[in-house]
């Protein structure tokens, strides 16, 4: 080695008093570089370069033992050659493998008064003056196991100082470790973090309301409109509808565009458990409280404590269990299976049926009062057959996830788009998703047509015969307000054609819509117009 700052300096102290002094500098050093460590790298080298500068311990190296390959592996080194600092990251020593291993195996200092007596010294970096000493000291976790090794060259021949040498390489091995410890905690917890908040970043996208809104007919707007107006406040939610209606994506619209956001949101399908372990999952239990509890384990809604819980098919629970959940949603309060203590949470319920629970309520199958403590605000989800309108938009949406799936571009031809627009859709979204997928793996190109979707023939013009018999049977409807919000698109559209005598252009003019966008929504809603 030829640069000045690495050469041999030849740090001999003519007293142990002298030596002292030497090391203590050294230690104020390595503390203060502990008290600003931000993060491994930089530590280690900072502490390197203080035994070399400050204590003549030369060349020093810290080795890792990497417990999942069961390799020693270089974590960092003190020398002014790139090319060694390149070839240190690939170096590998097994355990009892030359000195380093062997350290790391014994657990214990291995001190050598000179390298060349040693055959077992590999020097695999070429770093080290043979004729010089060499000590190497294990780096110990809190339950004093070897977790890596601390090794360094004096720059000195072997004189009566160097078992004082050696305590200072063990000190500061004990600094190691224990900053070593610190240092994998915080990076984790700040790896764990970023991981965490880019989760919640894509979560929020995905369940934002700029990626959950898909669809313009007036009964998807309402629904959008009122998760907008509630996900804000903590008022339980009651989401109304059938079955692959999306009410689980909308729960989680609630969720995470609400303050509750940074917490859990908590699942649990009423309707798959039977009430005995029912009452288990969402209180939870204590250990030995039945058979095969070999430990307590914590409800859904102790793990939704400050966030939010969504009780999926809410109608199907049995008139006993309603009596339990009740005191629940009324007090926050609840006991574990097999215990005695009371726990209280602060959970947010939304819940979800297919049900139509007023008549649940009528026939004595649901609690009225869970009914009403449940139905705070309400939420329906209209049908797909009930917005036919929107199966454009929805089946450009769904084909875009497919597409980022399976990595490649897919289009729906024109033919195909009708074909799915002239089905009722009793599956929903769902059966929609379904077929879309099916469509797509039969698409060896990636554009779907209409030969490639599998809907059942006797339901293809289900629509088409009903429209013929609601155009027909409309006449009433001229009176129609066309700013009711609760009449749905195609019934205002039809009040519309028949107050402006079936003028296209006209009813356009009422609507607040062009003679294109009225004719295109005459043929997606297959409505026959009359010809006066």
């Amino acid at each position: 080695m030829t640069n000045s700052k690495f050469a041999t300096v030849g740090m001999r102290v003519n007293s142990r008093s002298e030596l002292m002094e030497r090391q203590f500098r050294c230690l104020s050093e390595v503390a203060g570089i502990i008290s600003k460590a931000r993060n491994i790298e930089e530590t280690l080298s900072g502490i390197l370069g203080v035994l070399h500068n400050q204590a003549g311990l030369r060349f020093g190296i810290v080795t890792l033992f990497d417990p999942e390959h069961s390799i020693l592996q270089v974590g960092a080194v003190y020398c002014d050659s790139e090319a060694v600092t390149k070839t240190s990251s690939s170096v590998r020593y097994q355990r009892g493998e030359g000195i380093l291993g062997r350290i790391l195996e014994l657990n214990q200092a291995i001190v050598l008064g000179r390298i060349s007596v040693e055959p077992r010294f590999l020097d695999r970096l070429e770093l080290y003056d043979l004729e010089l000493p060499f000590i190497g000291v294990p780096i110990r976790d809190g339950n004093g196991n070897a977790i890596g090794v601390l090794a360094a060259q004096p720059d000195v021949p072997a004189d009566d100082y160097l078992p004082e040498r050696t305590d200072l390489m063990k000190a500061i091995a004990d600094l190691l470790s224990q900053t070593a410890r610190m240092l994998v905690n915080v990076e984790e917890g700040q790896t764990i973090a970023r991981e965490r908040d880019e989760l919640r970043r894509e979560v929020r996208v995905k369940y934002g309301f700029d990626n959950m809104v898909v669809g313009h007919s007036d009964g998807m707007r309402q629904v959008f409109d009122q998760v907008r107006r509630v996900a804000k406040w903590d008022s339980t939610v009651l989401i109304l509808g059938e079955s692959g209606t999306g009410k689980e994506l909308i729960a989680n619209a609630i969720h995470y565009n609400s303050p509750r956001a940074h917490n859990q949101f908590v699942c649990l399908n009423c309707a798959s458990l039977p009430e005995n372990l029912l009452e288990s999952e969402l209180f939870g239990h204590e250990k030995g409280a039945f058979t095969n509890a070999v430990k307590q384990r914590k409800g859904r809604f102790e793990q939704a404590d400050g966030g939010t819980l969504f009780l999926d098919e809410i109608g199907e629970i049995s008139a006993l269990f309603q009596a339990k959940l009740l005191r629940v949603l009324q007090e926050g309060e609840f006991e574990r299976v097999g215990g005695s203590q009371t726990m209280k949470v602060n959970v947010r319920i939304v819940a979800a049926t297919n049900r139509n629970l007023e008549v649940e309520v009528e026939k004595g199958r649901f609690r009225e009062d869970l009914y009403y403590r449940l139905n705070v605000m309400a939420i329906p989800l209209p049908p797909l057959r009930d917005r036919l309108v929107d199966v454009p938009e929805l089946a450009k949406f769904l084909l875009e996830k497919l597409s980022q799936q399976q990595g490649r571009p897919l289009r729906l031809t024109d033919s195909a788009i009708r074909l799915l627009m002239n089905y009722d859709w009793p599956g929903n979204v769902r059966q929609l998703e379904n077929c879309l997928e099916r469509a797509a793996v039969m698409s060896e190109e990636g554009t779907i047509d209409c030969d490639v979707i599998n809907i059942p023939n006797h339901q293809r013009s289900s629509f088409s015969g009903s429209s013929q018999h609601s155009s027909s049977s409309l006449a009433p409807v001229s009176d129609i307000d066309l700013n009711d919000p609760d009449i749905d698109e195609r019934e205002r559209l039809i009040a519309a054609l028949e107050q402006a005598g079936w003028v296209q252009a006209k009813a356009a003019r009422l609507l607040g819509m062009t003679p294109r966008q009225i004719a295109y929504r005459i043929q997606i809603m297959r409505i026959n117009v009359r010809k006066l």
